[in-house]
């Protein structure tokens, strides 16, 4: 067995429930300014131990806590597996939100294929949180777990792990971007690749509001929201295009101001 196949095999020996809605999807979401002009130019979306970037904790390496909780979740499956053969993550879209499942990871996403749902295991809730339920496709009891469930917006998901490469010519339906990205380079490295351009309704967050909200991540990361705004509304482009000025971590914090009140 490949560490893909052990991987999916040890999850579903831990799941329970019915079979998933194939009509459901995966998405991966992201922030496009780190992604697409990757995607373009090699076809493919790749885990955080291979880019050593992401948009949560960056500790995918050896014996760092993404290893650790991936070798939990998967049995060891994947201990000395290389990078380029370990899981994606997302989340399982069962709200339907047009933002995809998880935009506390990203303004866009990428849809997958139903074909993908087969090769994909779930958790809830996310595995930094070191989760005791799982599901595979033929084994869904989670959607009921985290409709029960009250979190804040941020963290109402069903963290999906996708086995095997994920490649935009065979196993996305679409990449669904924010309108603020409408007319720049991204826009056009988005129509380059193998897949369908989508657009959701985005995210925009007038400063007024943006301020009501200082309890939310901190008054520092307000206070940088409203530096960033333009003509007093802040929109993940803005936020992208500040990604050289400021630190990342705090840049995400701004964002998740973005993306929790400015749907």
């Amino acid at each position: 067995m490949s560490p893909a196949e052990r991987a999916l095999e040890h999850v579903r020996a831990r799941s329970t429930g019915r079979p998933l809605d194939r009509t459901l999807r995966v998405t991966l979401n992201f922030h496009p300014e780190r992604v697409v002009a990757a995607l373009a130019d090699t076809g493919r979306y790749v885990s955080q131990f291979v880019t050593g970037t992401g948009n949560g904790g960056l500790t995918a390496f050896a014996g760092g806590d993404r290893w650790r909780w991936e070798s939990r979740i998967f049995g060891g499956a994947y201990d000395d597996a290389p990078p380029h053969d370990r899981p994606v993550y997302g989340g399982l879209n069962f709200r339907l939100r047009p933002h995809g499942a998880s935009p506390r990871f990203g303004s866009a996403h990428l849809r997958l294929t139903e074909g993908t749902l087969d090769r994909t295991t779930f958790c809830y809730p996310d595995s930094v949180l070191e989760p005791e339920t799982f599901g595979t496709a033929d084994r869904m009891a989670l959607i009921e777990i985290a409709r029960a469930d009250d979190r804040d917006l941020l963290d109402d998901y069903i963290e999906a792990h996708v086995h095997g490469p994920v490649s935009l010519e065979t196993d996305v339906e679409a990449l669904v971007l924010d309108p603020s990205y409408r007319g720049t380079k991204i826009e056009d490295a988005a129509y380059s690749l193998p897949c369908s351009v989508e657009w959701h309704p985005g995210f925009r967050l007038d400063v007024d509001e943006l301020r009501r909200h200082a309890d939310y991540r901190g008054r520092r990361y307000v206070d940088l929201g409203v530096e960033l705004a333009v003509d007093g509304v802040l929109t993940p482009k803005m936020i992208g295009d500040a990604r050289d000025r400021y630190d990342q971590q705090e840049l995400k914090k701004v964002w998740h101001l973005l993306a929790r009140f400015g749907r």
